[in-house]
């Protein structure tokens, strides 16, 4: 391993520090600023370790050590940082269902872990990052709103579709899909799942599944597969955008496979605009 600080588990003391690295880039670090700002720093609120590299009360990157191994460094440190963090993560033994960040970090660390950690199930090193801040440049779709409770179970087959098709395996391998079937349940109750739903069926669905205050981030956005093409995908999440800027953040994100060409014009037309680039691991 190259020389490099070590990085150390952060408590409530570091809060400050951590919230001024994570507001240099709101939509990069969007995931990690959303637990922190609800959690704070401590790893017991936030129910994982976060490890921190930095010195004199600052910090040059942070990574989230829960379910999701998720790091995020400032420009110029993410080398020095997935050296640390994966020297770290050795030690500790993985842990998490999947690496993802920004690309500059998650690579080199993936790099690191790969001997040890490998064989990954999924590799996706290039994932373009989108934002919009500004009204979506088509007509959101009106059926589009957010999920009531009492349409769960109505929302769940299409949700772990979703997640199926995306991630290659099902939600429903782990615990029965109790833990998953709680998140979506988690989304519907604070808003932040919304759907076209129609005699029963969903047609559209996404999730505004990460928020922090300058930004929020689109989650598993899904047509059904009998009516793609037909432009619901892109009418559906101008619809989310408009939704998401009004009453959670106002810049909104995600990131998409660089090899989803239809999913990358569709947000093209929506208004999205590349401000960075994602990879991810997946085990």
């Amino acid at each position: 391993m190259l020389r490099s600080p070590a990085a150390r588990v952060l408590d409530e003391a570091d809060e400050p520090a951590v919230q001024r690295l994570l507001a240099t880039d709101p939509v990069g670090a969007c995931v990690v600023a959303g637990r922190v700002e609800v959690a704070g720093t401590s790893a017991v609120s936030l129910g994982a370790p976060l490890w921190g590299v930095g010195s004199g009360g600052d910090l040059d990157a942070v990574c989230l050590a829960g379910a999701n191994l998720i790091p995020f460094a400032r420009p110029g440190a993410e080398r020095a940082a997935a050296v640390a963090f994966a020297e770290r993560a050795r030690r500790a033994g993985r842990r998490c269902s999947t690496i993802v960040g920004p690309s500059a970090t998650v690579e080199p660390l993936w790099e690191l872990l790969a001997p040890v950690w490998g064989p990954a199930r999924d590799h996706r090193p290039r994932q373009p990052l989108l934002a919009i801040d500004g009204p979506p440049a088509v007509a959101p779709e009106p059926r589009v709103r957010p999920v009531r409770a009492e349409e769960l179970d109505v929302l769940l087959p299409a949700a772990v579709a979703m997640f199926t098709e995306e991630v290659g395996v099902s939600p429903l391998r782990v615990d029965g899909g109790a833990g998953y079937r709680t998140r979506v349940h988690e989304l519907v109750r604070a808003g932040q799942s919304l759907a076209w739903i129609e005699d029963g069926r969903v047609l559209f669905k996404a999730e505004i599944g990460a928020v922090c205050r300058g930004a929020c981030q689109i989650q598993g956005v899904w047509v059904a597969p009998a009516l793609r093409g037909q432009g619901i995908g892109t009418a559906g999440t101008a619809a989310v955008v408009e939704y998401a800027r009004a009453v959670i953040a106002p810049v909104v994100s995600l990131y998409v496979n660089d090899f989803n060409t239809g999913a990358r014009a569709a947000y093209r037309r929506v208004g999205f605009r590349e401000v960075g680039e994602y990879a991810s691991v997946l085990f």
